[in-house]
């Protein structure tokens, strides 16, 4: 019976130990794989604590997708979050628009103090992102969305402007990257990290120009859009940080700064023909609603 008791304790522990499991075993973990050896008995302690952290978390997963569930039904918030899109729009413009700011704050700060023209290009390119939030934003917090579509459209077409004039600022840093060899170096587990987070984020914002589709609402298109060519320049800066990470022995330098060139023109032609989409897609549509409403004031 005892044995019972101890089995159920080491698999279902409390909700607080297995949140304070989380950060302890992961830091645990990575500093036993950066700084120590493989075969140290302290990195596997580090292994065998991972691994009994993700047990318990997988055996709680059935009480987790229940209680998510009851949780979505019960709690007012909640329901308010998941039933109102408008809510979850703005809420997403807004910490996009913030992150945007402060990171392109932070480039403009490098920019100046170590004179690159780098820096100033990523500055430039954050920049225009956070402009086109706070375009966007100003609308969404005023109005439902296809609440008022020619005005839409009109900040539709306008992003897809800001896309075109953006894509010198890509078009700089693609440049820095291959003339200069303009590259970034990180430990392999950052390295990983952050090209966990640049497929997570590229997915999401690919699932995202899908679903809200249906809403029919050019400004929240026009978000999602946004979102997508900040994935795609994610992706681009990953591949350098990866090839000079993983790469830097075995690779030289003309075939990185092929990869990087080839990359980073693609990326360019999806934004510049994204851009051409909305512009041209917006001037359809205003077209054609002045067309409709001039055939309805005639009847």
């Amino acid at each position: 019976m005892q044995w019972n008791k101890l089995a159920k304790a080491l698999l279902f522990p409390h909700v607080a130990v297995m949140l304070l499991l989380l950060p302890v075993a992961t830091a645990f973990l990575v500093y036993s794989m950066v700084n120590i050896g493989s075969q140290s008995p302290i990195t596997i302690i580090s292994y065998v604590l991972s691994a009994y952290t993700l047990t318990v978390w997988c055996v709680r997963i059935p009480y987790l997708i229940r209680w998510f569930k009851t949780f979505k039904v019960e709690n007012k918030y909640a329901r308010r979050w998941l039933d109102d899109d408008r809510l979850r729009m703005n809420v997403s413009l807004y910490g996009s628009m913030f992150c945007n700011c402060a990171y392109a704050v932070f480039q403009l700060w490098l920019g100046v103090y170590h004179g690159s023209f780098w820096f100033y290009s990523m500055a430039g390119y954050y920049i225009s992102l956070g402009v086109m939030r706070f375009f966007l934003v100003r609308y969404t917090r005023r109005h439902k969305a296809g609440e008022n579509i020619p005005a839409e459209l009109k900040r539709y077409r306008a992003c897809g402007w800001v896309f075109l004039v953006m894509n010198l600022a890509l078009s700089l840093m693609v440049f820095f990257m291959v003339y200069w060899d303009r590259t970034f170096h990180h430990h392999e587990i950052t390295t990983i990290m952050m090209a966990a987070y640049t497929f997570f984020a590229f997915t999401i914002a690919m699932v995202n120009m899908v679903k809200y589709r249906k809403f029919n609402s050019p400004v929240y298109s026009a978000s999602k859009a946004i979102n997508m060519a900040a994935a795609c320049v994610s992706m681009l800066t990953l591949e350098s940080t990866m090839l000079t990470t993983f790469g830097g022995e075995e690779m030289d330098a003309l075939t990185r700064k092929i990869m990087l060139g080839l990359s980073g023109g693609v990326i360019s032609v999806v934004i510049v023909a994204m851009a051409v989409y909305m512009i041209v897609q917006s001037n359809k549509k205003m077209k054609s609603l002045k067309t409709e409403v001039k055939s309805n004031g005639e009847q």
